[in-house]
């Protein structure tokens, strides 16, 4: 017999309560729950014993996990799609979410069979960008519905390899209420939707919508159903960045990068320079080159930094490429160990092309940027540098130094100031132990 309930959720991080409450227990956000009907069927079924397995007698096969022809959707996934994997991807509207998975359904449709669910357009509308990023309908199926229940039973009798949604706030299921994109219906869609595809071990994307702060919107416990979690961002006006925040089979470092153009999203050849800025002087004062590591590749970044008096009465840092605490942190390393004061003066931080970064190696770098723009000095042309920074002042040894060195090499940089020794390369490595020692080196 089927009996209804309220319960409340919070649109935030999914907490259920009982009774609606000005402030979550959970995540402590304000006015954020909203009642929901919820049905729920009892059921007299008896419950069957599931004998276990060991954990020797399961055999992977090699066919386990099969590649794209996108090897950047590849290297972010960490080897290729994985069979009965559930892949989560969001970003802003109009970014090409829908056209990277169309382009990924395209790469394997030889081998496997596609479903792309939509729930947002019509077979027209997709049948149109197919027509425009010049793919062939055979070998794609396409279904444009929101009923959940739908759905399901169309994957069963069908069986893809992989599976498309599109979007999941837009289904709806008898059994989760009567408002599409509630917390209600996102979990058990989701919940359900995953169930199945592992069955049938297919692997399954989730084209998700995003905040207007740009993280997944709807409750937190989506991102943990799935097995990988992937943002798409933008840094420059044709630079789309795919970049992995949680994956269960791969490192969550990998980004993916594409330039969108008029035949879709086409993979970069040469990522590692592609954020530099073409001169035909030298460096102006507070700019400075770093070789950052995302993954397992080395990207060459640009580091802007301006710093002007002070408008207030305290100092103030602007920077949404770099965590404002690091450049804090690296601003007063500076102050103690370089002799030089931004405690009145406002810091503005930027990276070209719109990157973020946060690996450690940035830190070198940045202090150069921050020493320059304050003595209104240029740095010496040619000189790329890269280590973190400790707060004594010391220059630490950061991974894979001998891969950024290299890059830096091909892209035709003269001196890599690092914290440690390189062999075999023509590149004029200087060892810098301190901030002191790599200042009296730019300048």
């Amino acid at each position: 017999m089927a009996k209804e309930k309220t319960l409340f959720y919070c649109t935030n991080c999914g907490n259920e309560e009982s009774k609606w409450q000005g402030k979550c227990p959970s995540c402590g956000e304000w006015n954020s729950f909203t009642e929901h009907k919820v049905t729920k069927t009892s059921k007299g079924t008896e419950v069957k014993h599931k004998k276990s397995i060991s954990l020797d007698d399961i055999v992977i096969e090699d066919s386990f996990r099969y590649k794209t022809d996108i090897k950047e959707v590849d290297q972010v996934l960490g080897g290729g799609l994985m069979k009965g994997s559930s892949v989560l991807i969001g970003g802003e509207p109009g970014i090409g979410k829908s056209t990277l998975l169309l382009q990924i359904a395209d790469s394997i449709k030889k081998n496997h069979k596609v479903l792309y669910i939509s729930g947002e357009e019509s077979a027209n509308q997709i049948k149109l960008r197919a027509k425009r990023l010049n793919i062939s309908g055979s070998g794609i199926n396409i279904l444009c519905d929101t009923h959940f229940e739908t759905i399901i039973k169309s994957i069963k009798t069908e069986k893809p390899n992989l599976i498309i949604v599109d979007s999941i706030q837009t289904l709806q299921s008898d059994e989760a209420g009567n408002i599409p994109g509630s917390v209600n219906q996102l979990k058990y869609c989701c919940s359900q939707l995953i169930k199945e595809t592992k069955d049938i071990e297919a692997t399954l994307f989730f084209i998700a919508h995003v905040t207007k702060e740009g993280i997944i919107a709807g409750p937190k416990v989506v991102e943990h159903m799935v097995d990988t979690v992937l943002y798409f961002d933008h840094s420059a006006s044709r630079i789309r960045i795919l970049r992995s925040v949680k994956n269960r089979f791969g490192s969550i470092d990998e980004v993916g990068l594409f330039s969108m153009e008029e035949k879709g999203l086409i993979e970069l050849e040469d990522p590692s320079g592609v954020f530099l800025t073409k001169r035909e002087s030298g460096l102006p004062p507070g700019i400075s080159i770093g070789a950052t590591l995302e993954g397992t590749r080395v990207i060459l970044i640009e580091i802007q930094v301006l710093t002007v008096p002070a408008k207030g009465t305290t100092s103030r840092i602007f920077s949404d490429k770099v965590d404002v605490n690091r450049v804090s942190r690296v601003a007063a390393i500076l102050e103690k160990h370089g002799g030089i004061k931004f405690s009145d003066r406002d810091i503005y931080v930027n990276i070209a092309g719109g990157i973020k970064v946060k690996e450690t190696g940035i830190d070198l770098p940045l202090a150069l940027a921050l020493y320059s723009s304050r003595t209104d000095i240029p740095i010496k042309d040619g000189i790329i540098s890269s280590g973190e920074l400790s707060l004594a002042g010391e220059i630490r040894i950061i991974p894979h130094i001998e891969r950024r060195v290299k890059t830096a090499e091909d892209m035709g940089f003269n001196i890599f100031l690092s914290p440690e020794k390189v062999e075999k390369t023509s590149l004029d490595v200087k060892e810098v132990r301190n901030i002191k020692s790599a200042i009296g080196l730019i300048l």
